[in-house]
């Protein structure tokens, strides 16, 4: 199903007709699209919403809304197919030592409450024991694979500072770490966490810290490790994978996972107890999955020059051949596209051609990767002029793609686009703060939104979109350079954004990748990160090894906030194609980029 929300997105949905309908930045005119001849004009087509209960809020530029269908989440409180137990004497109840002191008083004082039970052999006074070898029906803590009747699940963290190159642990080594064992590292964990995690690996020899204080902690504690809920992640953590399992992963399997405990009813009767002791412990689970989004952010696609030529040598997947499983894996998969697609684009490899296109063949190497949305804040979107462009940009509306960032005049490449995932909200915006001029949009011509005669309704339109929905993203095409280090007015505007609210800051020009700077919980402004630059993605410069290497952002959003982000590391290959680092050279490149990180 797909869904159009209101501007302010405070008055519910309604069902759109097509998946290839846009609503624009212009006006309220509703256009039914029936063929594709429909779509060749430059006229904007919209959607008209229904009337919206007024609100105290809207929005500077209505947005461009493209909705994609949203799955019905599915309950993660498992609801077995009861099975009528034969009880024909009294049941019996307790709770193992191991239930953790923060949980026993909310289920003793529902047990108390509880004097009799209905079973298939009628009702049957229960009765509560402080000895649970002698209880027909135990409460244990667990670990989550191996529980049978669960209450509750909670699904735990090993971090490290964001600025870290290690990537993976064994459960040998937190093991080891926690008992204190000679030479392992420092644990730093809450008391709360220590308690519920004490059945697995035994008993703590680390350090109790606030959770609070975690992350200081390990900062400055060289090697340290900080283990904590998993929804108390934030960007300035780096979540290490535990046996090559992710933990951040949309796929994620709690049973395979080892850091995970579940709050357990068994033996006979248990079938008739757990469910009247649901819902003591709230919330079920730390990590709803229904809760979960993974956005994928990449640097810069140019399917041109000697990318196009292979691509027409070697297929027009070519360059996503090696890595478009990951990237097809991800919720909402980005991609940033400098040039128009037009249908008589000719592939080009002259050396230091600068006019740019693609064929629209070459997106068959994007929809392999899942792509979802496409920003358009590129220098090179009016390379074929702005007729070119208009041309592009109805191929887009004509094949239902989603776009942001240009447009046929200022306000609609100024305009964000609105997406749901999840029950996690978005807003993505597009800017550039480059030249040329004639790549600008204006108020009747297309082109991208330029940053610098558009700043103030932008920053504006960033602290609106903030109050309404969960992640604002901002990309900017910002200055080229071929550094790590992020340069002085990049830094300023970039921070800028951050300070009006803005979650996630982008940068789509730089090709190579540049430093990262995340924030957490307890930094002004919450939760986000400012990726200064990622580097190519599709592109061929094959002429330096940082101009090879690559970055994509891979972000966890739960719950509504910004949880995590991973960095992906690749290596151009033979002008079109990238594959994934090697430790070695994935370690050089997060040193590259750690190094550059600005100074706050």
């Amino acid at each position: 199903m797909l869904f159009a929300c209101s501007i302010a997105l405070l008055s519910g949905c309604q069902p759109l007709r097509s998946a290839v309908s846009v609503i624009s930045a212009l006006d309220n005119t509703t256009v039914e699209r029936t063929s594709p001849a429909d779509a060749s004009s430059p006229a904007v087509e919209v959607i008209t919403l229904p009337t919206p209960t007024p609100t105290p809020l809207a929005l500077l530029l209505p947005p461009v809304i493209t909705q994609p269908p949203t799955p019905t989440p599915t309950p993660f409180f498992p609801t077995p197919t009861p099975t009528p137990e034969w009880l024909d004497d009294p049941i019996t109840v307790a709770l193992a030592d191991s239930v953790p002191p923060q949980w026993g008083p909310a289920l003793l004082a529902r047990l108390n409450q509880i004097h009799q039970v209905e079973t298939a052999a009628g009702p049957q006074p229960l009765y509560l024991l402080d000895q649970p070898e002698m209880a027909q029906v135990r409460i244990d803590l667990r670990p989550a694979a191996a529980a049978s009747a669960p209450l509750a699940e909670r699904v735990f963290a090993v971090a490290m500072p964001f600025a870290t190159i290690r990537d993976d642990i064994s459960l040998d080594e937190i093991t080891a770490a926690w008992q204190g064992r000679e030479g392992a590292p420092t644990v730093y964990a809450s008391i709360e966490t220590v308690a519920l995690l004490r059945p697995i690996l035994g008993n703590f020899a680390g350090v109790l810290t606030s959770q609070n204080q975690l992350l200081t902690a390990i900062e400055s504690d060289l090697g340290a490790l900080a283990i904590l809920p998993f929804d108390q992640l934030d960007p300035r953590f780096k979540a290490l994978t535990v046996d090559g399992i992710n933990v951040l992963s949309n796929r994620f399997d709690i049973r395979t996972y080892p850091l995970a405990v579940a709050l357990n009813v068994s033996g006979r009767g248990a079938g008739i107890v757990q469910p009247l002791l649901r819902n003591v412990i709230l919330p079920y689970t730390n990590r709803d999955a229904s809760r979960l989004t993974q956005l994928i952010m990449t640097g810069v696609t140019a399917m041109s020059r000697v990318t196009a030529l292979r691509m027409d040598q070697k297929g027009y997947d070519y360059p996503s051949r090696v890595i478009s499983d990951v990237f097809a894996a991800a919720d909402i998969t980005h991609i940033s596209n400098e040039v128009p697609f037009l249908d008589d684009c000719v592939a080009d490899p002259t050396e230091n051609n600068l006019i740019l296109c693609s064929h629209p063949n070459y997106w068959a190497a994007l929809e392999a990767l899942g792509t979802d949305i496409v920003g358009l804040s590129g220098n090179h979107v009016n390379d074929f002029g702005r007729e070119g462009a208009r041309r592009s940009l109805n191929w887009y509306r004509e094949n239902g793609i989603p776009y942001y960032g240009s447009g046929f005049n200022v306000n609609e490449a100024c305009a964000p686009l609105l997406w749901e995932h999840h029950g996690n909200t978005f807003a993505f915006i597009a800017a550039l703060a480059f030249w040329p001029e004639h790549a600008w949009a204006t108020a009747d011509l297309p082109g991208a939104c330029y940053y610098y005669d558009n700043k103030e309704l932008l920053l504006a339109l960033v602290r609106q979109l903030s109050e309404v929905v969960d992640i604002v993203s901002v990309e900017l095409q910002h200055t080229e350079t071929y550094e790590p280090y992020p340069i002085a007015s990049q830094i300023a505007d970039f921070r800028e954004l951050r300070e009006a609210g803005a979650t996630i800051v982008t940068g789509v020009q730089s090709h190579v990748p540049q430093a990262q700077e995340p924030y957490g919980l307890s930094d002004p402004g919450g939760p986000g990160i400012i990726s200064y630059g990622l580097g190519n993605f599709f592109f061929d410069q094959m002429w330096s090894w940082e101009t090879r290497t690559e970055l994509a952002a891979r972000h966890t959003i739960y719950n509504g906030r910004l949880l995590n982000t991973e960095l992906l590391t690749m290596v151009l290959e033979d002008f079109a194609q990238p594959r994934w680092a090697t430790p070695e050279e994935r370690a050089e490149i997060l040193q590259r980029i750690f190094r550059a990180a600005p100074p706050r």
